[in-house]
């Protein structure tokens, strides 16, 4: 059985780059055009994996040649497929973006099969889910079957990351099953009302979080680093200064690779400094999964952990 099961969406993302983004009602020449394998928990999965995870993923895809691209680029990747299906009435998920000369980036996505991630997936896998040591999620699939698979794992002891992500409201009983919620500032002050933009309001937002019920907080703060707090501790770690090129997916490889290093042992020092790390070089490089390190790109030569 896999340590670590990622439970979200699969996606196409459809990339075009721009020196600036468009106001509403008008059209401008973009640039170059790349088309990469994405989705929140796809690229999770394929962080958390690269980064030396042993990772099962469970999705859903269209039954189409999206859907059959991205499972063969998982099998490469050595994630356990054995729990994605397709659904022959849904095309697959597809994102489009936008990336500007400063490597920002503006994302719509058309959900398609995700949208059918129900319960009942849920417990035509629960042998697996309950076998791992972490359970990581995001928001690209329906919140009823979130917060299904959170009180599941709860009730056995199971730790429930969650990547809420997109930002949205969360029903109160889901923060009470959660071993970790890793928002950014945009979505903590979504969460809390508390805007963060530094470490003393990323502690009041990260405060109200532990009020719901959460037992850890980590507050993703882009080139600032993370900031993290449970009710022992606080501490900001800072994120390596790059030039960032592309910031597509660099939540989605700080999670996949922080989850993978809490099943390694590491303490929340050493994690979140290693998922700061890989999330700073994903951001030198185009797109989502194509963008993500390895192992070996994320320890010192004479690292044996």
């Amino acid at each position: 059985m896999s340590k670590i099961v990622v439970i979200g969406s699969s996606n196409t993302d459809m990339v075009v780059k721009t020196n600036k983004f468009p106001v509403p009602g008008e059209t401008i020449l973009g640039g170059e055009f790349f088309m990469f394998s994405g989705g929140k928990g796809a690229n999770q999965a394929v962080a958390a994996a690269r980064a030396g995870g042993d990772t099962m993923l469970i999705c859903k895809t269209g039954d189409d040649i999206f859907g059959e691209r991205a499972i063969a680029e998982f099998q490469k990747e050595g994630i356990n497929i054995t729990r994605i299906s397709s659904d022959a009435n849904k095309a697959s998920g597809v994102a489009l973006i936008i990336v500007d000369g400063n490597g920002e980036n503006e994302i719509v996505v058309a959900p398609g099969a995700n949208d059918t991630l129900t319960e009942v997936n849920i417990r035509d896998a629960q042998i697996e889910i309950l076998s791992a040591e972490i359970i990581l999620m995001q928001l690209e699939i329906p919140v009823e079957t979130v917060l299904f698979t959170a009180q599941l794992a709860a009730q056995h002891n199971k730790k429930v990351i969650l990547n809420p992500a997109p930002a949205r409201q969360l029903p109160v009983d889901l923060f009470k099953s959660l071993f970790l919620l890793t928002p950014n500032e945009t979505e903590a002050e979504i969460l809390t009302g508390v805007k963060v933009i530094d470490f003393a309001s990323a502690s009041r937002a990260a405060d109200k979080l532990l009020s719901f019920g959460v037992q850890n907080v980590i507050i993703t703060m882009g080139s600032a680093g993370a900031f993290f707090k449970n009710k022992d501790n606080e501490m900001m770690i800072p994120a390596p200064v790059v030039k960032a090129v592309d910031t597509t997916a660099a939540g989605d490889v700080f999670n996949g690779v922080l989850t993978t290093e809490l099943t390694r042992g590491a303490d929340w020092t050493n994690a979140i400094s290693a998922a700061c790390k890989a999330a700073s070089i994903s951001v030198t490089r185009m797109g989502a999964q194509a963008s993500m390190p390895y192992r070996n790109e994320l320890i010192s030569p004479d690292e044996t952990r």
